[in-house]
C-alpha cells in the first residue's frame, strides 16, 4: 500500500461534502492530474463535533460509491498519539503520528550514543543533491539532533509498533508530523530524523515538518515567501536523499499541513515539484466547513440567517473558541465587524467578507478566521444546521467543489497553460 505521487488531505467537519470534494479531484483527473484523496479528521475535531471515525469512513465510502471512484483513497487518523489511537483503529487506514510533544526532550546518554553509532557512516562532509553547500557532520552534530529529536523518533516507533500489533494484516499508511512545534526543522535534521525512523523499520508514507512563517487556519501564508521557497526545496532534497539511502523509505513524500488556502505558496511549490520530479501530500484542513457557511449565506433566507447566528455566537464566545487554536490564528478583535452590523448584511456582503479572495476589498481575514474555529457552534445546533446543509446542498456543494478545484488543486498541480 502506498500513496501515488500527489495526494490531497481533504477535511470535512460534518461529513456532508465528500462527493463535492471527490468531484473536484475527479475534475482534476480529467485535466491530467492524478490525486489520491485522503479524508482527514483529528481527535480534537471529533470531540468538538461529537462524531466518530466510523462516520468519516462511511462518508468517504459513500462518496466513492456515488461517483464510481475506481482508484485508491484513505481515511486519516489525523494527529494521533498513544492516548487516542484506539479511537481510530477500526475506521482508519492512514495514521498521522504527531510527535511534537516529544521534540526538545533530551534522550538518555545510552540511547544518544547508539543513535550516533547508527549514523556514523554520514560523519564528515555530507553532500545532499539539490543543496549547494555540503554539511559538516560531527559526533556533536548527531548528539545535538538526538537531544532534540530522538525521543520523538522513539515515540513514532512505539505508536507504529502498536498499530502493527492491533491492525494485524490490515494494511495502513503512516505519516510522522512535526509541524506543530515552535521552530522549523533544518534539512539535515529532517534527513537524520528520517534515518532514525528508517532504522526503526517504519515504512513511512509522508513526513510533515514545520516551515518558517505562519500557517494560520483558512488564510494565506504569513511570512517571507523567499524563505519558504528555500526551505521547501531543501526539505524536498533531504527527503529524496533519504529515499536513496534507506530502501524502506522508497516513496516517502513531504507533507504540507497548510491550514488551507496558502495561495501564495502554490505556484512556487508547483515549480519546485516539477523541477525536482517530487511528490507531495497537501492537507487542506477545514476549507469545506467555511464553504458550507458561504453556501448557506449565498442561499439567503434561512441559510443566511443561520450563518449570521453562528457569527453572533462566535463573537460572544471568542475566547472559548480561539484558545485551542491560538498558535494557528491571528485575529484582531478590533477588525471584527459587530454582530449588529453583520445582522444587516445581505447575501453578497456576507459572502464577500468570508470568501477567501484577498483581492476583494470586502474580504475580512479576521472574520474568516473566527468563523473557521466556530464549527463547534454549528455542531451544537445539531439538526438545525444539518437540515439546512441538506436543503441547500446544491449551492453548498458548488462552492465546495469550486473552491477545492479552482483555488487549491489548479494553482498547485496544473500549469497556467493547462488551466486556460
Amino acid at each position: 500500500m502506498k500513496l501515488q505521487k500527489y495526494s490531497l488531505g481533504i477535511g470535512d467537519r460534518f461529513a456532508h461534502q465528500g462527493r463535492a470534494q471527490l468531484q473536484a479531484i475527479m475534475d482534476a483527473q480529467a485535466l491530467g492530474v492524478d490525486l489520491t484523496p485522503v479524508w482527514n479528521k483529528s481527535y480534537r475535531e471529533h470531540q468538538i463535533i461529537g462524531s466518530t471515525p466510523e462516520q468519516t469512513r462511511q462518508a468517504a465510502d459513500a462518496a466513492v460509491k456515488a461517483l464510481n471512484w475506481r482508484d485508491d483513497y484513505f481515511v486519516d487518523a489525523d494527529h494521533i498519539g498513544l492516548k487516542n489511537v484506539d479511537f481510530f483503529l477500526t475506521a482508519s487506514d492512514f495514521f498521522t503520528i504527531d510527535v511534537a510533544d516529544q521534540i526538545g526532550k533530551a534522550a538518555d546518554a545510552r540511547k544518544t550514543e547508539l543513535f550516533i553509532k547508527q549514523q556514523d557512516q554520514f560523519l564528515g562532509e555530507l553532500f545532499i543533491p539539490g543543496i549547494e553547500t555540503p554539511f559538516t557532520i560531527t559526533r556533536a552534530t548527531l548528539a545535538d539532533i538526538a537531544q532534540r529529536y530522538l525521543l520523538a523518533i522513539e515515540e513514532a516507533g512505539k505508536i507504529y509498533a502498536y498499530l502493527v500489533a492491533r491492525k494485524g494484516s490490515a494494511p495502513f499508511l503512516v505519516e510522522v508530523s512535526m509541524d506543530e512545534t515552535q521552530a522549523p526543522q533544518s534539512p539535515i535534521e529532517i534527513f537524520f530524523i528520517l534515518a532514525g525512523l528508517a532504522q526503526r523499520e517504519i515504512p513511512l508514507a509522508t513526513i510533515a515538518p514545520k516551515f518558517s512563517g505562519r500557517f494560520n487556519k483558512g488564510i494565506d501564508y504569513v511570512g517571507q515567501l523567499d524563505e519558504f521557497v528555500v526551505e521547501f526545496r531543501q526539505d524536498l532534497a533531504a527527503v529524496q536523499f533519504a529515499q536513496s539511502q534507506f530502501p524502506i523509505l522508497q516513496g516517502v513524500k513531504l507533507s504540507v499541513h497548510s491550514g488551507s488556502d496558502k495561495f501564495s505558496l502554490y505556484r512556487p511549490m508547483q515549480q519546485i515539484l516539477k523541477q525536482m520530479d517530487a511528490g507531495v501530500h497537501l492537507k487542506t484542513a477545514g476549507t469545506a466547513w467555511l464553504e458550507e457557511l458561504i453556501g448557506l449565506a449565498e442561499a439567503g433566507g434561512d441559510g443566511l440567517a443561520l450563518a449570521k447566528d453562528i457569527y453572533r455566537q462566535a463573537y460572544a464566545r471568542f475566547q472559548e473558541l480561539t484558545q485551542p487554536y491560538a498558535t494557528v490564528i491571528d485575529i484582531a478583535i478590533a477588525q471584527l465587524p459587530a454582530p449588529e452590523l453583520v445582522g444587516r448584511w445581505d447575501e453578497a456582503t456576507f459572502t464577500a467578507a468570508l470568501r477567501h479572495q484577498p483581492e476583494n476589498p470586502s474580504f475580512n481575514k479576521h472574520f474568516r478566521q473566527l468563523l473557521h474555529v466556530a464549527y463547534k457552534i454549528a455542531a451544537e445546533m445539531g439538526p438545525r444546521y444539518l437540515n439546512l446543509l441538506a436543503k441547500h446542498e446544491a449551492t453548498i456543494s458548488r462552492n465546495v467543489r469550486e473552491n477545492l478545484l479552482e483555488r487549491h488543486i489548479k494553482p498547485l498541480f496544473l500549469s497556467p497553460a493547462t488551466m486556460r
